[in-house]
Parts: structure tokens; sequence; C-alpha cells
């Protein structure tokens, strides 16, 4: 193997072990943090069935944001839509054969990269335009829209400016599933795309993006709103109060 491709496959599993072992233990600390408090938003559901819609509406449709900013909404729905399509685009590089679906929305995933960077460059404006935005805006929320408008651009200028050969490409992670890997072009804009993304698998566990699986341990939103109806105890609570007996 070349230089580049034994740098790009340690780089590849790196990311890869970090990426699962930072969700597993993020997700794992969601799910041990206490709620004590009864405090779903409201108006909210007074059934389990209730809770599950709404987080469902929430998940698909970004219900809570519609409803509070409408230009947000309408470059998040872009950003988050546009990406889901491009990703699922790229599952034929690590599926062989292609899953009949995929084939099916290759021509979509393929414009929808384009909603996915005006997406993105909507809610990195809004970060210079909005005040009250601007003001809470880090450093870090304009590198992490800088490194996924990267990884858009050089995706699109792979697409439409200068070619490479995805059939290698396919190879590679093809090669690297089955732990036998293969030679990678060394096409500088597909290494720069490649290694963008790697870095966004390394950091994601502890960025702001982890609102993805966060949202799905919001007390606010995943409470059904019965307080009057049966008390809420913690599962630690439960626990002081059983060992106390």
């Amino acid at each position: 193997m070349s230089l580049v491709t034994t740098l790009y496959v340690g780089l590849f599993y790196l990311a890869t072990i970090l990426l699962v072992a930072g969700l597993a233990l993020r997700i794992r600390k969601y799910a041990q943090t206490p709620a004590p408090l009864k405090i779903p938003t409201m108006p909210a559901p007074l059934t389990e069935t209730g809770v599950a819609m709404r987080m469902a509406r929430e998940v698909v449709f970004f219900e809570s944001l519609f409803r509070s900013n409408k230009w947000t909404w309408i470059f998040g729905y872009l950003f988050h839509f546009g990406m889901l399509l491009v990703l699922l685009r790229h599952l034929r590089y690590f599926t062989e054969p292609v899953w009949f679906w995929v084939n099916w929305i290759q021509p979509f995933g393929k414009y929808a990269a384009f909603a996915m960077l005006a997406g993105l460059l909507g809610l990195w404006a809004r970060r210079f335009l909005v005040d009250r935005v601007r003001y809470i805006s880090t450093p870090s929320d304009h590198l992490m829209l800088a490194l996924l408008v990267g990884i858009a651009l050089s995706g699109l200028g792979m697409g439409y400016l200068v070619h490479t050969d995805i059939v290698a490409v396919k190879a590679f992670f093809l090669g690297l599933m089955r732990f036998s890997p293969q030679p990678l072009p060394a096409d500088p804009l597909l290494l720069v795309h490649l290694g963008l993304v790697a870095i966004l698998m390394i950091i994601f566990p502890i960025s702001k993006l982890l609102h993805a699986p966060g949202v799905f341990f919001s007390p606010t939103r995943n409470q059904v709103d019965n307080p009057r109806e049966r008390r809420h105890i913690a599962p630690w609570a439960e626990q002081m109060e059983a060992s106390e007996r």
C-alpha cells in the first residue's frame, strides 16, 4: 500500500472507534442522568402514545423549531433533509450488491447536496446577521459550520468539477469493512473530503451535533404530562426510599 492509503486506513479505523465508543458513552450518560422533576414543555401529551407521536413529529418535522422561527426551520430542514439523502446515497460505497432503493435515490441524493449546502450557508449567515444569535455564537459554532460546508463543497467539487475513480473509492471502503485495505486514489479533492469527514467523525461525540441522539433523552420532550395522576419519582430517588425503609 502507498503511504497515503496507509494513513487513511489508520485514520478511518481510529475515527470509527472514537465515533462508536464516544457515542456509546454519551448515550449511556444521557440515559443515566436523573430527571427528578416533571418538566414536559407545554402543550404536553397526556399518554405515552402521545409522547411517541410528539417525538416523531419533532424528529421528522422539527415541530418546535417550526413554531419558534420559520426562517431557521427552513434552513435547518434543508440542511438535515439534504444531508439525510446524501448519506443514504453514499451507502452505495458500503454495499455490494447495492440495495435497490439506494440505486433509486441516487439522482435525488446528488442534487440534495445543493440543498444541504444552502441550508448550511443560511444557518451560518444567521450567526452573523441576527444580533441575539451572534451574541451567543462561539468559535466552535463557526468551526463546526465551516467543517460541514467544507465537506459539502468538496463533495460537490468531485461530482461536478474534478471527478475521481468511484470504483476504487468503493473498493477502498469495502476493503476497510472486510479488514483487507485496498489502494485509495490520491486525488487531492478526494483526500480533503475524506479527511474532513474523518475529523467530523472524531469530534462528533464531543460537539453540539450530539443534539441528534440527545433529543430522545430530553425530559421536556419524553415525559408524559400526568403529575396530578401519578407521582413522578426518579429511579435514583426510588432506590433511596427503598433503602430507608
